[in-house]
Protein backbone atom coordinates (compact mmCIF):
# COMPACT_ATOMS: atom_id res chain seq x y z
CA UNK A 1 0.00 0.00 0.00
CA UNK A 2 1.36 3.41 -1.00
CA UNK A 3 1.42 5.96 1.85
CA UNK A 4 0.31 9.50 1.01
CA UNK A 5 1.81 12.54 2.75
CA UNK A 6 0.34 16.04 2.59
CA UNK A 7 2.27 19.13 3.66
CA UNK A 8 0.25 22.33 3.26
CA UNK A 9 0.26 25.43 5.47
CA UNK A 10 -3.31 26.54 4.66
CA UNK A 11 -5.66 24.53 6.88
CA UNK A 12 -8.66 24.79 4.56
CA UNK A 13 -6.68 23.56 1.56
CA UNK A 14 -5.01 20.84 3.64
CA UNK A 15 -8.34 19.51 4.90
CA UNK A 16 -9.88 19.72 1.42
CA UNK A 17 -7.01 17.72 -0.09
CA UNK A 18 -7.25 15.07 2.59
CA UNK A 19 -11.04 14.71 2.37
CA UNK A 20 -10.99 14.48 -1.41
CA UNK A 21 -8.11 11.97 -1.51
CA UNK A 22 -9.71 9.74 1.13
CA UNK A 23 -12.97 9.75 -0.83
CA UNK A 24 -11.16 8.98 -4.11
CA UNK A 25 -9.19 6.12 -2.56
CA UNK A 26 -12.37 4.61 -1.12
CA UNK A 27 -14.45 4.94 -4.31
CA UNK A 28 -11.72 3.73 -6.67
CA UNK A 29 -10.43 1.04 -4.31
CA UNK A 30 -6.87 2.33 -4.68
CA UNK A 31 -4.04 0.62 -2.82
CA UNK A 32 -3.13 3.85 -1.03
CA UNK A 33 -3.71 5.49 2.36
CA UNK A 34 -3.23 8.89 4.00
CA UNK A 35 -0.21 8.43 6.25
CA UNK A 36 0.16 12.04 7.40
CA UNK A 37 -1.48 15.42 6.82
CA UNK A 38 0.46 18.30 8.30
CA UNK A 39 1.55 21.92 7.96
CA UNK A 40 5.02 21.13 9.29
CA UNK A 41 7.91 19.91 7.08
CA UNK A 42 9.76 18.84 10.22
CA UNK A 43 6.84 16.65 11.31
CA UNK A 44 6.70 15.03 7.88
CA UNK A 45 10.44 14.29 7.86
CA UNK A 46 10.27 12.98 11.43
CA UNK A 47 7.49 10.63 10.34
CA UNK A 48 9.63 9.10 7.59
CA UNK A 49 11.98 6.26 8.46
CA UNK A 50 15.33 5.01 7.21
CA UNK A 51 13.56 2.08 5.56
CA UNK A 52 10.95 4.35 4.04
CA UNK A 53 8.36 2.70 1.86
CA UNK A 54 7.90 4.42 -1.49
CA UNK A 55 5.38 7.19 -0.95
CA UNK A 56 3.32 9.93 -2.60
CA UNK A 57 3.97 13.49 -1.44
CA UNK A 58 1.60 16.41 -2.07
CA UNK A 59 3.61 19.49 -1.11
CA UNK A 60 2.97 23.20 -1.00
CA UNK A 61 5.83 25.45 -2.14
CA UNK A 62 5.46 28.40 0.20
CA UNK A 63 5.28 26.91 3.69
CA UNK A 64 4.73 29.93 5.93
CA UNK A 65 6.23 29.75 9.40
CA UNK A 66 8.71 27.05 8.39
CA UNK A 67 12.47 27.28 7.96
CA UNK A 68 12.26 25.44 4.63
CA UNK A 69 10.08 25.74 1.55
CA UNK A 70 8.55 22.93 -0.50
CA UNK A 71 11.61 22.57 -2.73
CA UNK A 72 13.95 22.18 0.23
CA UNK A 73 11.51 19.71 1.76
CA UNK A 74 11.51 17.80 -1.51
CA UNK A 75 15.30 17.57 -1.37
CA UNK A 76 15.16 16.10 2.14
CA UNK A 77 12.47 13.62 1.09
CA UNK A 78 14.59 12.51 -1.87
CA UNK A 79 17.41 11.58 0.54
CA UNK A 80 15.04 9.17 2.30
CA UNK A 81 12.67 8.11 -0.47
CA UNK A 82 14.49 8.44 -3.78
CA UNK A 83 11.73 6.80 -5.83
CA UNK A 84 8.78 8.55 -4.20
CA UNK A 85 6.30 10.63 -6.18
CA UNK A 86 6.58 14.38 -5.55
CA UNK A 87 3.58 16.52 -6.51
CA UNK A 88 3.48 20.27 -5.87
CA UNK A 89 0.07 21.76 -5.06
CA UNK A 90 0.66 25.47 -5.24
CA UNK A 91 -0.59 28.91 -6.18
CA UNK A 92 2.45 29.32 -8.43
CA UNK A 93 2.09 28.25 -12.05
CA UNK A 94 5.58 27.83 -13.52
CA UNK A 95 7.79 25.66 -11.32
CA UNK A 96 9.54 23.45 -13.85
CA UNK A 97 12.83 25.38 -13.71
CA UNK A 98 12.90 25.42 -9.92
CA UNK A 99 12.31 21.67 -9.57
CA UNK A 100 14.99 21.06 -12.20
CA UNK A 101 17.40 23.31 -10.30
CA UNK A 102 16.76 21.33 -7.12
CA UNK A 103 17.01 17.95 -8.99
CA UNK A 104 13.59 16.92 -7.71
CA UNK A 105 11.99 15.10 -10.67
CA UNK A 106 8.51 16.21 -9.63
CA UNK A 107 5.61 14.28 -11.12
CA UNK A 108 3.30 17.28 -11.52
CA UNK A 109 2.41 20.84 -10.44
CA UNK A 110 -1.21 21.44 -9.45
CA UNK A 111 -2.69 24.93 -9.10
CA UNK A 112 -4.76 25.21 -5.94
CA UNK A 113 -6.40 28.56 -6.75
CA UNK A 114 -9.27 26.80 -8.50
CA UNK A 115 -10.70 23.91 -6.39
CA UNK A 116 -12.16 22.15 -9.44
CA UNK A 117 -8.83 22.26 -11.27
CA UNK A 118 -7.05 21.13 -8.11
CA UNK A 119 -9.25 18.05 -7.78
CA UNK A 120 -8.77 17.27 -11.48
CA UNK A 121 -5.01 17.49 -10.96
CA UNK A 122 -5.10 15.24 -7.90
CA UNK A 123 -7.18 12.68 -9.79
CA UNK A 124 -4.80 12.73 -12.75
CA UNK A 125 -1.77 12.20 -10.49
CA UNK A 126 -3.34 9.23 -8.70
CA UNK A 127 -4.18 7.66 -12.05
CA UNK A 128 -0.64 8.16 -13.40
CA UNK A 129 0.91 6.78 -10.21
CA UNK A 130 -1.39 3.76 -10.15
CA UNK A 131 -0.60 2.94 -13.79
CA UNK A 132 3.14 3.42 -13.32
CA UNK A 133 3.33 1.25 -10.21
CA UNK A 134 1.20 -1.45 -11.85
CA UNK A 135 3.44 -1.43 -14.92
CA UNK A 136 6.60 -1.65 -12.84
CA UNK A 137 5.22 -4.56 -10.83
CA UNK A 138 4.23 -6.34 -14.02
CA UNK A 139 7.65 -5.89 -15.55
CA UNK A 140 9.43 -6.70 -12.26
CA UNK A 141 12.24 -4.42 -13.30
CA UNK A 142 15.65 -4.53 -11.71
CA UNK A 143 17.27 -1.20 -10.95
CA UNK A 144 20.82 0.07 -10.59
CA UNK A 145 20.99 2.69 -7.85
CA UNK A 146 23.56 5.44 -8.19
CA UNK A 147 24.20 8.76 -6.45
CA UNK A 148 25.22 11.60 -8.73
CA UNK A 149 25.70 15.07 -7.28
CA UNK A 150 23.16 15.17 -4.41
CA UNK A 151 20.57 13.01 -6.17
CA UNK A 152 19.99 9.27 -5.83
CA UNK A 153 18.87 7.77 -9.15
CA UNK A 154 17.34 4.38 -9.93
CA UNK A 155 18.12 3.32 -13.51
CA UNK A 156 16.40 0.21 -14.94
CA UNK A 157 19.14 -2.33 -15.69
CA UNK A 158 17.65 -3.02 -19.11
CA UNK A 159 18.29 0.65 -20.03
CA UNK A 160 22.03 0.43 -19.28
CA UNK A 161 24.37 -0.34 -22.22
CA UNK A 162 27.76 -0.27 -20.52
CA UNK A 163 30.00 1.26 -17.88
CA UNK A 164 33.40 2.82 -18.63
CA UNK A 165 36.10 4.53 -16.63
CA UNK A 166 35.79 8.29 -17.02
CA UNK A 167 39.48 9.18 -17.24
CA UNK A 168 39.60 10.42 -13.65
CA UNK A 169 40.48 8.35 -10.63
CA UNK A 170 37.52 6.42 -9.21
CA UNK A 171 35.08 7.98 -11.71
CA UNK A 172 32.71 5.84 -13.78
CA UNK A 173 30.51 6.78 -16.73
CA UNK A 174 27.17 4.99 -17.01
CA UNK A 175 25.99 4.85 -20.62
CA UNK A 176 22.24 4.27 -20.86
CA UNK A 177 19.93 4.46 -23.88
CA UNK A 178 18.84 8.02 -23.20
CA UNK A 179 21.50 9.49 -20.91
CA UNK A 180 24.96 9.39 -19.43
CA UNK A 181 25.78 9.70 -15.76
CA UNK A 182 29.08 10.21 -13.97
CA UNK A 183 29.62 8.79 -10.48
CA UNK A 184 32.24 7.53 -8.04
CA UNK A 185 32.96 3.79 -8.25
CA UNK A 186 35.11 1.05 -9.75
CA UNK A 187 34.62 -1.35 -12.66
CA UNK A 188 35.68 -4.29 -10.49
CA UNK A 189 33.07 -3.54 -7.83
CA UNK A 190 30.40 -3.17 -10.53
CA UNK A 191 31.42 -6.48 -12.11
CA UNK A 192 31.03 -8.28 -8.79
CA UNK A 193 27.73 -6.56 -8.02
CA UNK A 194 25.99 -6.97 -11.40
CA UNK A 195 26.93 -10.58 -12.11
CA UNK A 196 26.19 -12.42 -15.34
CA UNK A 197 24.08 -9.71 -16.97
CA UNK A 198 27.26 -7.75 -17.66
CA UNK A 199 30.68 -8.86 -18.89
CA UNK A 200 34.07 -7.27 -18.30
CA UNK A 201 35.60 -7.00 -21.77
CA UNK A 202 38.44 -4.63 -20.88
CA UNK A 203 39.91 -3.21 -17.69
CA UNK A 204 37.94 -0.04 -18.45
CA UNK A 205 34.69 -1.49 -19.86
CA UNK A 206 31.80 -3.48 -18.42
CA UNK A 207 29.15 -4.19 -21.06
CA UNK A 208 25.60 -5.54 -20.85
CA UNK A 209 25.86 -8.98 -22.45
CA UNK A 210 22.57 -9.01 -24.33
CA UNK A 211 23.35 -5.61 -25.91
CA UNK A 212 26.33 -7.05 -27.82
CA UNK A 213 25.40 -7.50 -31.48
CA UNK A 214 28.82 -8.41 -32.87
CA UNK A 215 32.35 -9.28 -31.81
CA UNK A 216 34.89 -7.94 -34.30
CA UNK A 217 38.06 -9.98 -33.86
CA UNK A 218 39.97 -7.89 -36.39
CA UNK A 219 39.46 -4.54 -34.69
CA UNK A 220 39.15 -6.06 -31.19
CA UNK A 221 35.84 -4.33 -30.58
CA UNK A 222 32.33 -5.34 -29.61
CA UNK A 223 29.56 -3.65 -31.57
CA UNK A 224 26.43 -2.92 -29.58
CA UNK A 225 22.90 -3.05 -30.92
CA UNK A 226 22.79 0.75 -31.05
CA UNK A 227 26.02 0.68 -33.17
CA UNK A 228 28.29 1.98 -30.41
CA UNK A 229 31.65 0.25 -30.16
CA UNK A 230 33.70 -0.75 -27.12
CA UNK A 231 37.23 -2.23 -27.22
CA UNK A 232 37.98 -5.62 -25.69
CA UNK A 233 41.41 -6.69 -24.46
CA UNK A 234 43.33 -9.73 -25.70
CA UNK A 235 43.18 -11.53 -22.36
CA UNK A 236 39.37 -11.13 -22.29
CA UNK A 237 38.87 -12.56 -25.79
CA UNK A 238 38.28 -16.18 -24.80
CA UNK A 239 35.93 -15.31 -21.94
CA UNK A 240 33.98 -13.01 -24.25
CA UNK A 241 33.62 -15.66 -26.98
CA UNK A 242 32.55 -18.30 -24.47
CA UNK A 243 29.92 -16.00 -22.99
CA UNK A 244 28.61 -15.05 -26.42
CA UNK A 245 28.44 -18.66 -27.67
CA UNK A 246 24.98 -19.43 -28.88
CA UNK A 247 24.04 -15.77 -29.29
CA UNK A 248 23.85 -14.11 -32.76
CA UNK A 249 27.05 -12.20 -33.44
Amino acid sequence: MLPIYICEDEEAIRNAERAWLEKKILIEGLDMEIALCTESPKELLKHLSGEQKRGIYFLDVELKGSSMDGFQLGQEIRKIDARGFLVYVTAFQDLAFETFRYHLEALDYICKKNPEKMYEGLSHCLKVIEERVSREQGEQQEYFTVKTLDVVRHIPLKEILYFATAGRTHRIELHARQERLDFIGSIQELEEKLGQQFIRIHRAYLVRTDEIAQVNLKTKEVVLKNKERCPFSRNMKQKLLERMAGQPL
